[in-house]
Formats: C-alpha cells, sequence, structure tokens
C-alpha cells in the first residue's frame, strides 16, 4: 500500500526526540499441523461464561463517520497451538553464537535497521521465523500447467522508488549503494458507487481537472478548497526538504544530526503552533476547510493506507501527499521481480556490510537478566548473545509473547507488557489471489495496475467489506506470469474481524463455506473491471485471516497498531504528556531492548516502516558516525544536500557525543569513557566487530 513518508517540521522532531529520550499463502488442505478449534479469547469472561464481544459488535453498524479498531488482552493467550501453514516454515534453524546487536523479524524496518547498523560497524544477526525475507513485503508462487505465476501479499503501492526521492525506502537503498529496477506508472483507478474515475499522481491540473469533472457546479469550490487546506498545512508541508526521519535518533545526538534544519525553523517561526496539529486528529482541519464530498472522499481514501480515515489519522498523513503527489517527477513503482524485491535488496546491503540474515529461525523468547536484553532463545533452543542490544521488528502483540512474565521483575516492565498487549488494533486482512487468462482481454480502459474500490461512501472505509484494492502487476512486470496471463492479488482493507474465523475448523466444510462467503466482494471488486473475470481464471486462491496470520507472523493477521490521533499512546513517553502522541516509544523499561516497525513512529507503511528502522539504528550508535552518513548522502544526489546536519551540526557534536548512544545502550567498557571524543565505528575498520560497540 501507499507508504506514509511524514513531513513533519524540524522542530516537531527535535522535540519528539528530546523528549522521548528519556525514558506465501497456500490454500487450507487437511496437511495443515495442527486443526483444532479455536477459541476467542475476547468472548469469554475470566469465569467462563459469555460475554458481549465488541470487536464483532461493531462490523454490524459500519457507518462512514464511525471509527473501529479490536482490542485483545494477550495475558489470556489459548494455550493451543495455532494452525501452521506449509510453505511458512518449522521456525527450528538458526545457531548459537554472540553479535553486537541482534534484530528479531526482517519486515522493512527490521531490515533497515540490520542494514544500517552493519554501515555502522555492528555485528549484526537479523532472525526471522518465516522461510522468506521481506515481512508483509513478499512473495510467492505457484506452478500450474508448467508455469509459474508470483503473487505479493503485501503493499503494493509504492511512490518515490524510481528515483533520488524524499522516500525513507529508496533514501536506505540508495545510502546501502543498493539499487532495485522498477517501472512505473501515473495514476491510481478509483470504482465508485458514481463509477470510474483515475486520480493521476504528478499534475496539479490534472487533479483540478479531475475535481471540476467529479463535482460538478461544485468544482470550482472544491478547486478553492484544496488550495486553502493546502495553504494552512503549507509551512508543515515545506518541513519535507528541511529535515528527514533519518536525520533522527532518540536521545541527546539529535540536536547535532537535524541542526542543519535551522535556517528552516528561523524563517518559519509559526512552524511552533502547529506542533500540536502534526499529531492531531486530520478531520479537524479537513472539516474547517473541506465541505465539498468528492473532496472529503479522496482525502479519507488517501489516508486509509495508515489503517484510519481522515477521522483517526494524523495530519502528518496528509502533509508528503500535499507536497509530493503534485511535483511533475511523482510516480507510482512496479518493483521488477515482485515485492520480494524490497527485502532483497535491503537484504543485499545488510550482507554487504557483514551482517547475516537467518530464515526459519523462530525467537520463543527474549532473554533478560539484571534489567537488560543479552540475547534470545531460539524455537530449537539455541541461544544467541547481543553484546549491545536486542531490537524487535515484530508488532507490540507478538513482542509481549516473547517476554514472559518474571517472578520479583520491575513493575515498569510489567505495566509496559500489560498496555502493550491491550493496544487497540486494526482488524485483519483477507486475500484473493487470481491467475487468468488474458487472451483477448481489452485493458484499454485503464491505465493503471493499482486500483481501489469503495461499494458505499456512507460506510466506514474500515469496513472490509466495503473497501478494497486490487492490484494486476503484470500489466508492466511481464516476469510474474506466463506470456498472454496476468496474476491479480485483491485485499480488503484491514478491518477483518477475527473471531468469526477462530472459531472455525481449516480445512472444514464449514471453514471454505466462510472464506468464499467473504471473499465474494473481493471478487465483485475485480468484475468491476474485467466482467468476466471468473470465467478467466486458471486458479484461484482464497487468504484468509488465519493464512494472513501465519504467513505474515502478525498476532491475529492484523493490519496494525490503530491508536486514533487525537490523545496519546501508552508508553509514549514525556511527549505524550504536552502532545497527542500516538505511538508508544521505541525504546523499552528493559535496557538494550528497543522496537522497530509499524507500531512505532512514524506508523503504518512500507516507508514508515523502514524510517523506523533508520531511527533505531542511529540511536544505537554514536552520533559522530550518524553525522558521517548523513553527510556522505548528502552527496550522493542534490535531492539529498538537506540531509547534511552542516556546519551547525559540527557546533553541537562537542555537546552531546558524549551522551550518544544514551547509557541503556552502552556496554560498561564503554560507560567508562562517557565524554571522551567519539570512536570511530564505521564500516571502513575492518577490525570493528572484534571491538565492544557503541
Amino acid at each position: 500500500m501507499i507508504g506514509r513518508k511524514y513531513s513533519l517540521a524540524a522542530s516537531a522532531l527535535a522535540i519528539i526526540a528530546s523528549l522521548t529520550s528519556t525514558t506465501a499463502f497456500a490454500p487450507p488442505s487437511s496437511s495443515l499441523l495442527r486443526s483444532t478449534r479455536l477459541h476467542s479469547t475476547v468472548e469469554e469472561t475470566t469465569n467462563g461464561e459469555s460475554a458481549t464481544n465488541t470487536n464483532v459488535e461493531q462490523i454490524k453498524d459500519t457507518s462512514r463517520d464511525k471509527v473501529m479498531t479490536f482490542s485483545y488482552d494477550m495475558s489470556i493467550e489459548p494455550k493451543y497451538e495455532k494452525p501452521t501453514y506449509p510453505g511458512t516454515g518449522n521456525g527450528m534453524s538458526g545457531d548459537s553464537g554472540e553479535y553486537d546487536i541482534i534484530v528479531i523479524g526482517s519486515g522493512m524496518g527490521g531490515l533497515a535497521c540490520s542494514a544500517l547498523s552493519a554501515k555502522y560497524g555492528s555485528r549484526v544477526l537479523c532472525l526471522e521465523s518465516h522461510i522468506k525475507v521481506g515481512g508483509s513485503a513478499h512473495t510467492f508462487s505457484r506452478m500450474h500447467n508448467g508455469g509459474k505465476y508470483s503473487f505479493e501479499v503485501g503493499p503494493s503501492i509504492f511512490e518515490g522508488l524510481d528515483r533520488p526521492s524524499l522516500n525513507p525506502l529508496r533514501m536506505i537503498f540508495d545510502i546501502l549503494e543498493e539499487t532495485m529496477p522498477v517501472k512505473t506508472y501515473k495514476g491510481l483507478g478509483y470504482w465508485t458507487p458514481s463509477g470510474y474515475w483515475r486520480f493521476p499522481i504528478g499534475s496539479r491540473e490534472g487533479f483540478e481537472q479531475l475535481l471540476m469533472e467529479q463535482c460538478g457546479e461544485d468544482g470550482e469550490k472544491a478547486i478553492g478548497e484544496w488550495k486553502a487546506l493546502r495553504e494552512r498545512l503549507r509551512t508543515l508541508g515545506g518541513s519535507t526538504q528541511a529535515v528527514a526521519l533519518l536525520n533522527l535518533r532518540q536521545d541527546a545526538g539529535f540536536l547535532a544530526t537535524t541542526a542543519g534544519s535551522l535556517p528552516f525553523v528561523v524563517t518559519h517561526p509559526d512552524v511552533f503552533g502547529d506542533l500540536s496539529l502534526t499529531f492531531d486528529d486530520l478531520s479537524k482541519t479537513v472539516d474547517e476547510f473541506v465541505t465539498v464530498p468528492f473532496l472529503r472522499n479522496f482525502i479519507d481514501t488517501m489516508c486509509i493506507f495508515c489503517g484510519f480515515p481522515a477521522k483517526g489519522a494524523m495530519t502528518a498523513h496528509l502533509l508528503y501527499i500535499l507536497e509530493r503527489f503534485f511535483e511533475e517527477t511523482a510516480a507510482f513503482s512496479v518493483p521488477i521481480g515482485g515485492t520480494c524485491e524490497l527485502g532483497n535488496t535491503l537484504q543485499r546491503g545488510l550482507e554487504k556490510y557483514g551482517g547475516k540474515l537467518q530464515l526459519n529461525a523462530h525467537v520463543d523468547e527474549i532473554l533478560v537478566e539484571n534489567g537488560r536484553a543479552v540475547g534470545v532463545r531460539l524455537k530449537n533452543g539455541n541461544v544467541v548473545k547481543a553484546r549491545k542490544a536486542v531490537v524487535s521488528n515484530a508488532t507490540p502483540f507478538d513482542t509481549v509473547k516473547l517476554m514472559p512474565k518474571a517472578e520479583g521483575e520491575p513493575k515498569g516492565l510489567t505495566k509496559w507488557r500489560e498496555e502493550l498487549g491491550k493496544l487497540p488494533r486494526h482488524g485483519a486482512i483477507s486475500h484473493l489471489f487470481l491467475a487468468i487468462d488474458a487472451e483477448g482481454l481489452d485493458l484499454s480502459h485503464i491505465q493503471d495496475p493499482a486500483h481501489l474500490v469503495v461499494q458505499d461512501w456512507d460506510r466506514s472505509l474500515q469496513d472490509s467489506q466495503n473497501l478494497c484494492s486490487f492490484f494486476i502487476p503484470s500489466i508492466l512486470d511481464k516476469t510474474l506470469c506466463p506470456e498472454g496471463k496476468h496474476v491479480i492479488h485483491v485485499y480488503s482493507s484491514g478491518g477483518e474481524p477475527y473471531e468469526p474465523w477462530e472459531k472455525l475448523t481449516p480445512g472444514s466444510e464449514e471453514y471454505e463455506a466462510y472464506k468464499n462467503e467473504r471473499a465474494e466482494v473481493l471478487w465483485r471488486a475485480v468484475e468491476r473491471c474485467i466482467p468476466d473475470v471468473r470465467d478467466r481464471v486458471e486458479f484461484s486462491i482464497v487468504g484468509s485471516p488465519l493464512a494472513h496470520e501465519a504467513f505474515l507472523r502478525r498476532d491475529r493477521g492484523t493490519y496494525g497498531m490503530a491508536w486514533a490521533a487525537g490523545s496519546s499512546a501508552p508508553q509514549s513517553g514525556i511527549l505524550g504528556s504536552v502532545l497527542p502522541f500516538p505511538f508508544p516509544n521505541l525504546k523499552t523499561p528493559v535496557d538494550g531492548l528497543l522496537r522497530c516497525g509499524d507500531s512505532c513512529f512514524p506508523g503504518i507503511g512500507t516507508p514508515s516502516a523502514a524510517a523506523s528502522g533508520a531511527i533505531a539504528a542511529n540511536t544505537m550508535t554514536h552520533v559522530d558516525n550518524h553525522l558521517k552518513m548523513l553527510s556522505e548522502a548528502s552527496k550522493l544526489d542534490p535531492m539529498y544536500k538537506f540531509l547534511d546536519a552542516g556546519i551547525m551540526g559540527q557546533v553541537y557534536k562537542p555537546l552531546v557525543q558524549g551522551f550518544t548512544p544514551s547509557p541503556e545502550l552502552r556496554t560498561d567498557q564503554y560507560v567508562s569513557g562517557a565524554g571522551v571524543a567519539p570512536v570511530d565505528y564505521t564500516a571502513t575498520d575492518p577490525s570493528v566487530s572484534e571491538r565492544i560497540d557503541l
């Protein structure tokens, strides 16, 4: 899906850093390893009696203004083993050893953290439970009549990967000196109750023409409201080229690494007044400026990729779109070879700098000794030690599973585990994978592979039976299937309730019938574009939330954490007491344990998840290393010039270098040298892995 690239003002990002620093789907079959009937953890009270299930009840009334989230108590997890699907691995690989940094999970956040940490000079091991790299961004294949068909299973709409851009993921590729071939397209198709229309990316004039066509007599009014909204957010949006997410770190070193943004802050003092607006509910600003229904609908669909429509989404979600999507060079990209190439590209960068990725290596437990994360225990029993830190790229719900409660543990850890385990989340996702015969198929009525389908604008866009997407990457990437065929991925919004699924036995007639019932809306979505698609099908696969959970290693198949904007999330640090910051801290009560991924700032989306990994990597290294990386990156392309902290970064460096990384991330040997001149911990030193890292 469209990755979120937050464009926060420099001062907003600085305050974030300073304040928080204080603290492949297979069809179900009888070969499933486990087919026990599942039971909901929220439908029963502590005495076993039935209780109202709000997760299911809320989908019975999905009015447009309703914000939907799902909640579970991870402390009362069922004792059974959930179904294991063929093709996901048994998690029994992985050797014992010792590394500077251990990263759990090879999603975009985990891989970015691993690769950049390796570039910084740390000895890094990334452990992935699945047999495929990339987390949600991976690809699976099926053979049919001698031909190979490849499907992507997660994100499908990417902007800014075709050239140096403000997309953090592209920035990281360039910093790692890795390339990923793509093909581009210039629009996003919409199939709505009023018919088909197309959002033209990279054209202000084209978008205004769209407003005139779709808004009728309100066309001029819609254009005026759009311009007024852009003007209101102009200062915040303009900060996209004042400071980047890659400048951030969560310790005092941020003063040096973000110092290059000072000229912007000085010339735009009004940015201080917009600090709270950045994290507040976007709908408040939209309601103030936008009344035309078509424009309000469009804004909601642009936000929904973060999990919420404008109501529930941060204002920051819209800033990048306002600034970047209307530049002439803006374009969506299809990675050649499939979405898996995102992970493959980061993996190459990781291994180039001496890091290691171990697949099929499931982590059973994060080991904590004397209040510090010291390593992990694998499913096969092997123990891997971490000299410096453990970073979890798993969801908060999966992370707390790795930290069983211990007798006498600190109260802060108990509270952290309980609060993260009960965080609201988005629902699950259902998938439909289609391989079709394209002989005689005329697709001249569409120009793009990516499409959104809305059944009813009066219903919630979070409703999985109302909003869905379909993606036909083979329109541009001919390597994904045999000649004369197409592959199509159709997926619901992240609002599919899990409870009805966990009551079913995978592979049973009841389960198959329910799959077909819930997938019918996905079939109808594609039929809007290809009316005879069912007659053209070579084969089809329905991926249920149970399969989504098993294949993507996300508890209950969740789309991600769902803390609605407008208030602070638990464990959000001191920042949460002064601003409505809707993310838990990437730091934890356990020394040497960090988190990254789409449950951390800046949120859901592949570029945002990658950025969270970069922030974690930056936080674990000396500020001098970080400044050098930013300086080197600024020379890669004129687009990146603003990354360099410049002379002001060097001015601040002596003041903060003794505090980087922050104390809980230091080894005993380095603590004694705190405040001295920085050591050159970079990958250019061949003996770096033999020393205790920062």
